[in-house]
């Protein structure tokens, strides 16, 4: 939608609560290191039927945490990019200790929205997954699905250059599409799980597809600004095959994510810019250079606050 003015941006929020409302929360002291997803509010209302089954990232009545606008005419959401922001503080998350700043940043939405679908399609030690796309979305979705018991993860890209990367991370095995041939059929009906973090609308969706084993799942989590490619309706029937969308992650996904990740001990990859270099980042992340996450620290506050992608 339109853009409200003035706007500041960063859904990706860590930092320390310097003041707790009379009306917050229980949990939440002054000093704690907390983080901020993109979810900024939801309406925990009884008649809501998403929130009252605690998966509030569906709540039709959501706020996003930056550029958009709280119910009642209660003002403007404004985002991470900031000396001090304030949230509600339903949407505020305590940072476990043993996980670093920065990986705790981009894990409360780039690492939510692969965790999501991971949990919700009973990702484990039965489990065979593909994760198409090898950046800041992707690579948590195979340090998760690895960390989840997954037996086999197999990494998808269009070249070559992400493979040593791709097997630092635990995947089992590496496939650029573009370079090498037969893939398809070599990798034929051999995966439960995909989970699809790119954005490109020319990507070979249905040879993606042709990999899932019977009853197997295709989750998107990438957001084309194009109409995905056309479907063979007849192939998902005969496989019994089922394609699926999901946007970041419940409360409770998030915070078992984020214990999750504390006691395997993931980090995400990460590379910390100071918030002046914000323009120099952009253009990284623009031409592909990020691995693969950039994080901007905001040197009046010395802890890293918003993201990368």
């Amino acid at each position: 939608g339109e853009t409200i003015y003035p706007c500041c941006v960063g859904h990706e929020i860590i930092g320390t609560a310097v003041r707790v409302g009379s009306h917050a929360r229980s949990g939440i002291k002054i000093g704690d290191r907390v983080g901020v997803g993109p979810q900024g509010y939801t309406c925990r209302q009884a008649d809501c039927e998403w929130c009252a089954s605690h998966q509030e990232n569906y709540c039709p009545r959501r706020v996003g945490t930056y550029g958009d606008r709280y119910p009642n005419e209660k003002g403007i959401s404004y985002g991470g990019f900031a000396d001090h922001c304030r949230h509600n503080s339903y949407s505020v998350f305590s940072i476990p200790e043993a996980l670093d700043s920065a990986s705790a940043a981009v894990m409360l939405c780039a690492g939510s929205t692969v965790y999501e679908p991971l949990k919700e399609w009973g990702a484990g030690p039965e489990t065979k997954v593909g994760v198409i796309g090898v950046g800041g979305l992707g690579h948590l979705g195979v340090l998760f699905a690895k960390a989840m018991g997954c037996p086999r993860v197999v990494a998808f890209s269009r070249k070559g250059d992400k493979a040593a990367d791709a097997m630092k991370l635990g995947a089992d095995e590496y496939v650029a599409t573009s370079e090498q041939e037969d893939w398809s059929e070599k990798y034929t009906s051999s995966l439960d799980l995909i989970i699809c973090t790119v954005s490109d609308p020319r990507m070979p969706l249905k040879e993606y597809l042709g990999l899932l084993r019977s009853k197997g799942r295709f989750c998107q989590v990438g957001i084309p600004e194009e109409p995905l490619p056309a479907l063979d309706a007849m192939s998902l029937v005969l496989n019994g095959t089922s394609i699926s969308f999901s946007d970041s992650a419940s409360r409770s996904n998030i915070r078992e994510m984020l214990e999750l990740a504390a006691s395997k001990g993931i980090k995400a990859w990460t590379q910390v810019r100071p918030m002046k270099e914000v323009n120099e980042a952009l253009k990284e992340m623009e031409e592909g250079k990020a691995r693969f996450r950039i994080v901007l620290e905001n040197e009046g506050g010395g802890k890293p606050s918003s993201e990368g992608r």
